[in-house]
């Protein structure tokens, strides 16, 4: 073994290369053309060899790459590395590594709030259910929308007007004033809602309204908004049974709304703030 050149060893060509860095050999073939990365060695016969400690080299080229650092941007720091253009790269890859984990920790937060929904749809899907929770303060963005003409499309192009699909991702809720459902005004709801996610609280542009903290009919209707109506009945009468006076609004939102092909399995979840009567007051 004493025999061997060192640098021998240490020479790999194109294909040696390119398959202990899992890259395409045409990328290889690519960035020597264009002078961002090129093989240290050319043999006797022709052939162009990597040396083996290039590695971390192109390792560094490939981090910039997959940082979305254009390879004309990549080529001008490589042509001249120095202290001040790398402290610039660094810091501003960082702002857009920071903004990518914010970015991937809301989609992650929007998948677990969906897989928790149909878990509790699960449980749900034998009858109709309706209860009293209590309820922590919830902050919306809500827009003004009226479903007098149950226009789909024009539903769809007011709710990309007003919001941003990374807001509405969550999902998107109405609500209703108390005052219609008794009165069995259906016809015309308040607005539409979108949670207000802790990033966005800095957004003063929009128009918030809040769930205020308290005790909640919680209730959960399946099949078509068609139905919501006589669903609302049972509410009203449920309330009225447990001395309670509704208040205010309620919310609605779907929970399973992107996981059916047919309305009649379509879950709504409605949510309606209650105050307890005084049984022994005197009128």
């Amino acid at each position: 073994m004493k025999n061997f050149r060192e640098n021998e060893i240490i020479k790999l060509t194109v294909s040696q290369f390119a398959k202990l860095h899992n890259v395409n050999k045409r990328t290889l073939h690519y960035y020597d053309e264009i002078g961002i990365f090129s093989p240290d060695y050319k043999g006797e016969n022709g052939y162009r060899y990597y040396d083996y400690m290039q590695g971390v080299d192109f390792e560094y080229i490939k981090m910039l790459k997959e940082l979305n650092m254009g390879l004309d941007e990549i080529k001008r720091y490589i042509d001249n590395p120095n202290e001040e253009d790398f402290k610039e790269i660094a810091e501003i890859k960082i702002k857009e590594i920071d903004q990518e984990i914010r970015t991937l920790n809301r989609r992650r937060e929007v998948l677990e709030d969906k897989l928790n929904k149909l878990n509790k749809c699960d449980d749900l899907r034998k009858k109709n259910s309706v209860k009293v929770i209590e309820c922590e303060e919830q902050k919306f963005f809500y827009t003004p929308f009226k479903f007098e003409d149950d226009d789909l499309k024009q539903l769809i192009s007011h709710i990309k007007d007003v919001w941003t699909v990374d807001e509405y991702c969550k999902g998107i809720g109405s609500f209703i004033s108390v005052d219609k459902i008794q009165r069995g005004e259906f016809e015309e709801y308040d607005g539409l809602f979108i949670e207000m996610l802790d990033d966005m609280e800095s957004k003063n542009t929009k128009n918030t309204i809040i769930k205020p903290k308290g005790k909640y009919i919680c209730a959960y209707h399946m099949g078509d908004w068609d139905t919501l109506p006589d669903f609302y009945d049972e509410i009203v009468k449920y309330a009225e049974e447990n001395n309670l006076t509704l208040v205010g609004y309620s919310f609605e939102i779907g929970m399973n709304d992107f996981a059916i092909s047919d309305m009649e399995d379509y879950i709504t979840q409605i949510m309606i703030r209650v105050e307890e009567n005084n049984i022994n007051s005197v009128k």
